[in-house]
């Protein structure tokens, strides 16, 4: 399957863009004819049928249109610190995508080593992640947003926090909505301080583990992203 990310699709026709171009022609060297396969990231999927195969400029006709491509039957937010080694938070947005999630915000903690994210870089990160993995919805990425400034945001569903202080913490599987959204935190490499955790509680966040290990940053948000996959099956 080839497939081809075209966010502005909305005609019968349409040229793909001149980095997809030149993927379908130049690197998988499709010609006229061959059949293709497109998403929006907004839950339409689409069969489409080359009609000039020009490596800038390449025209395609739809055949076919599926709307709500396997659309999920509930909501994950992950708010997540990013790594002081980028890579590892790139990883994490590459799995949570293809295991799938609707929404990500990283936070600025107190302890957060890294500060500063390119979020063009992540955004193609999440495009790729999504068409390996032929989803047709994409996860909206978030700005780097302080804390606080998402403590205080409203949100209609069951709020999480997953730290590593000993206090009593339930498991996150057994406290998920069972068909509504969810906002889990998962904090940077020194762990949320002590106060970001009182005042996630004071919000209504309820303090989760994620199991018995340690766990890195982006293993620990891998985790509650399956977590919630595997129950919402």
């Amino acid at each position: 399957m080839q497939l081809f990310y075209t966010p502005d699709i909305s005609e019968s026709t349409y040229c793909l863009d001149e980095t997809e171009s030149k993927h379908a022609v130049r690197v998988l060297r499709l010609t006229a004819g061959d059949v293709i396969q497109l998403i929006d990231g907004k839950g339409n999927f689409f069969e489409a049928q080359i009609s000039d195969a020009h490596p800038k400029r390449c025209q395609v006709e739809i055949i076919k249109k599926i709307s709500e491509y396997n659309k999920r039957t509930h909501y994950l937010h992950l708010a997540v610190a990013p790594t002081k080694n980028i890579d590892r938070f790139e990883w994490f947005l590459e799995k949570a995508t293809e295991i799938g999630i609707d929404e990500i915000t990283p936070v600025l903690c107190d302890h957060s080593e890294r500060k500063v994210i390119k979020d063009e870089r992540l955004q193609k990160v999440i495009i790729s992640a999504m068409k390996q993995s032929l989803k047709a919805y994409l996860p909206k990425l978030n700005p780097l947003t302080p804390l606080k400034t998402l403590l205080d945001t409203d949100f209609e569903g069951k709020k999480f926090i997953a730290h590593c202080y000993e206090q009593n913490k339930k498991e996150l599987k057994d406290e998920l909505s069972e068909s509504g959204s969810n906002l889990i935190l998962i904090g940077p490499e020194g762990d949320f301080s002590e106060d970001e955790v009182a005042k996630a509680i004071h919000k209504q966040f309820i303090p989760v583990s994620l199991g018995e290990s340690r766990l890195r940053t982006e293993t620990a948000a891998v985790v509650a992203c399956h977590t919630v996959n595997m129950l919402k099956s």
